[in-house]
């Protein structure tokens, strides 16, 4: 499933920035704050995800940009506006929901035609909008059909078609994927993603899911209990955590203690320091300088580690788990340092055989936060 090339963008490009100024929104009875004092910004037409698990503050959040709920503190700007305190219909924003939130008794046509009669669109320009937004969205065989008589993606597209066809500055997406199959969910991922490209619209993404987070996204924000832990390219975000929570959030990680010993080398992209570690000496890069004796933890993701005949480390394969494009190891190294290894298929070492592995220095990143 792909945009429609020949469809000329419904939507102007507008450019907007988003602001979030120290929000900070606590609801009543609760033991603590929904979202604390978050900080973020946005580029012109960038795709940002906000990533973390039930409960950690996304949603909220897009709610206070949306106007749906009001923050305690801090501001919501877009450019230069602070729209704060202005209602939903005063932001100029389009937003698509989890449940889609279709009119049922409304055609296709007339679910889009509806928010721009609400704002006074003649008829003309109405047809024209939403004839562009249902090609774009490859919707055009089913403007007269209602709903119930959709798929599930095409009642998602119907949604997205309707939050763009008002033209808004920006886009918000809560969770729209979440009622998908498994397939459905990957091929609806590269459509939103292709069409906000082709729009340029700023969009704001809410999700759980981090496999949506890091294909979609220009960049991704990590919320955990209300705060902003991490605000970064998805790149950065998988193999550069700045916190063990991210690190055991996104993906799956090997965290390993160690103390600085000292920096190795200099030259690369980013230095490499020597940390001691219960496995031995390891090479693990950062980009901020670190002191000798220094307590980190060093995050190496399961695939970076390879088994290798003269690998500088020895460990006891516990299990081995066919997972069809992967094998999955559990690992006991030395000092009882336990862990995960992913190779493919054909470098599989089966439960109860002892094996050298190794990693390259850049596949091994220094925590040196708590």
């Amino acid at each position: 499933m792909s945009v429609a090339a020949d469809a000329r963008p419904a939507v102007g490009r507008r450019t907007t920035r988003v602001s979030l100024d120290g929000l900070h929104k606590t609801f009543p009875g609760a033991a603590a704050p929904a979202i604390q004092h978050l900080e973020l910004k946005t580029e012109e037409g960038e795709f940002i995800s906000l990533l973390g698990p039930s409960g950690c503050g996304k949603t909220t959040t897009l709610r206070c940009v949306a106007g749906f709920e009001f923050p305690d503190q801090g501001r919501v700007r877009l450019n230069d506006e602070d729209i704060t305190d202005l209602p939903p219909e005063k932001r100029d924003i389009g937003m698509v929901f989890q449940n889609y939130a279709l009119f049922p008794h409304l055609t296709v046509y007339r679910n889009l035609a509806f928010g721009l009669e609400m704002r006074g669109i003649g008829k003309a320009e109405c047809k024209r909008r939403i004839d562009a937004v249902l090609a774009m969205v490859q919707l055009t065989p089913m403007a007269e059909r209602y709903p119930r008589q959709l798929s599930g993606g095409q009642q998602q597209r119907v949604a997205l078609a309707r939050a763009l066809v008002i033209e808004p500055r920006l886009l918000l997406l809560d969770e729209p994927l979440a009622n998908l199959d498994a397939v459905l969910r990957e091929d609806m991922r590269v459509f939103i993603r292709e069409l906000q490209k082709r729009v340029g619209i700023t969009t704001l993404y809410v999700t759980h899911d981090q496999a949506e987070a890091m294909v979609m996204s220009d960049r991704v924000a990590v919320m955990l209990g209300g705060k902003l832990l991490q605000f970064d390219v998805p790149e950065a975000i998988y193999l550069r955590p700045r916190s063990i929570e991210v690190a055991r959030f996104i993906g799956r990680s090997n965290l390993i203690e160690g103390r600085v010993e000292g920096l190795a080398d200099a030259t690369g992209t980013y230095p490499t320091y020597r940390v001691s570690t219960a496995l031995g000496e390891v090479p693990a890069c950062y980009d901020q300088p670190l002191t000798t004796g220094q307590p980190v933890h060093v995050t190496i993701r399961p695939e970076a580690i390879r088994f290798r005949s003269d690998g500088p480390y020895t460990g006891l394969v516990q299990s081995a788990y066919f997972l069809g494009s992967t094998v999955e190891h559990t690992l006991q190294g030395a000092g009882g340092q336990s862990l995960l290894v992913q190779t493919s298929p054909s470098q599989r070492v089966d439960a109860g055989a002892s094996s050298a592995f190794a990693f390259d220095p850049g596949h091994a990143w220094v925590i040196a936060g708590p």
